[in-house]
């Protein structure tokens, strides 16, 4: 039995030793997110906190039963931190037994964010987005982004990157990253330069102070998917009606929002729907497509007990 005393932590380095694949990743969110449909899984709605002074706070919470976890995970935006030299997203999960309550372990929130939320955007990508998509667009270039490149490199025949940023130290970084798995990598001065042309677009905009919108769906060609982990905050929405079809991560999570993300005429459905085969995510080649998320208290959990089932097989943790 774990004490607050012996209660482990996997750090980034634990967790990176264990080189869990994209796959891997991929498919135990799409089993958890199947599981919530057979009454296995439960996560409740995302809660956040806007304090007003830009910060930006946020819990979810979800319990598994197969391992069966409950995982609970504490975030906070800062844009402030910059200026103190720490990262402006920290977050921590913290592992419980389902059935006893008793603890487990605490897991690195800001790994589990990256791998869990580019994830869920590959689990969309599987069904929304071209097989021979070969190029995709950043705009935002940062950890976010990051994680998104090294997912759907593994799951499509990437060739070309465009990165656009407010920086240009993390658009480099990105393109080297890019340049480092046999990638062309094209820095770009402007977003229209980026989107247009691209295969896949991933926006991953800091929420932080705010975006205004300042991209347009019309610069999207036919048949291209995109991914909006911001919200789509940064969409001018007058162009949002360009897509054919377009999907949120949870339905019901949006009916307790105060403001949906997109109109909700808009939308096809959610994630769960898509997994479960209730509609298509593509019907055409021609077909422009969108999953717009806030974050899914689904993919902390099934990234969290993945990595502790993994952790526990590995001896990390005891038995």
């Amino acid at each position: 039995m774990n004490t607050a005393e012996t209660l482990p932590f996997l750090s980034s380095a634990v967790l990176d030793r264990l080189a869990i694949s994209t796959p891997d990743i991929v498919d135990e969110i799409e089993r958890q997110i199947s599981g919530q449909r057979r009454g296995e899984v439960w996560c409740a709605p995302k809660a956040a906190v806007w304090p007003g002074d830009d910060r930006y706070i946020m819990a979810t919470l979800g319990v598994a039963s197969n391992p069966p976890v409950l995982a609970t995970k504490s975030l906070v935006v800062n844009p402030r931190n910059a200026g103190r030299g720490l990262p402006t997203l920290n977050s921590l999960i913290t592992l419980l037994d389902a059935e006893t309550g008793l603890p487990l372990a605490l897991v690195d929130g800001n790994w589990v964010t990256a791998k869990r939320t580019a994830a869920l955007s590959a689990v969309a990508a599987r069904r929304m987005a071209r097989d021979d998509a070969s190029s995709i667009a950043f705009i935002g270039c940062g950890v976010q982004a990051r994680g998104h490149l090294e997912a759907f490199a593994d799951l499509f025949p990437l060739r070309e990157i465009r990165a656009f940023g407010r920086g240009t130290a993390n658009r480099d970084a990105l393109c080297e990253m890019a340049q480092s798995r046999g990638l062309e990598a094209i820095p770009c001065d402007t977003a229209r330069a980026a989107i247009e042309g691209a295969d896949m677009v991933v926006t991953t905009v800091t929420l932080v102070p705010k975006p205004l919108p300042f991209l347009d769906a019309n610069w999207l060609k036919p048949g291209s998917f995109a991914v909006m982990t911001d919200q789509a905050l940064p969409w001018l929405p007058e162009t949002m009606p360009r897509f054919d079809r377009i999907i949120v991560d949870d339905l019901e999570q949006e009916k307790n929002m105060a403001r949906p993300m997109v109109d909700p005429a808009t939308v096809a459905g959610d994630l769960t729907g898509l997994v479960c085969g209730d509609f298509a995510g593509r019907e055409s080649a021609q077909e422009t497509t969108a999953f717009v998320f806030r974050g899914l208290a689904v993919g902390d959990l099934a990234v969290a007990g993945l990595v502790y089932m993994r952790a526990q097989a590995a001896g990390v943790v005891g038995a």
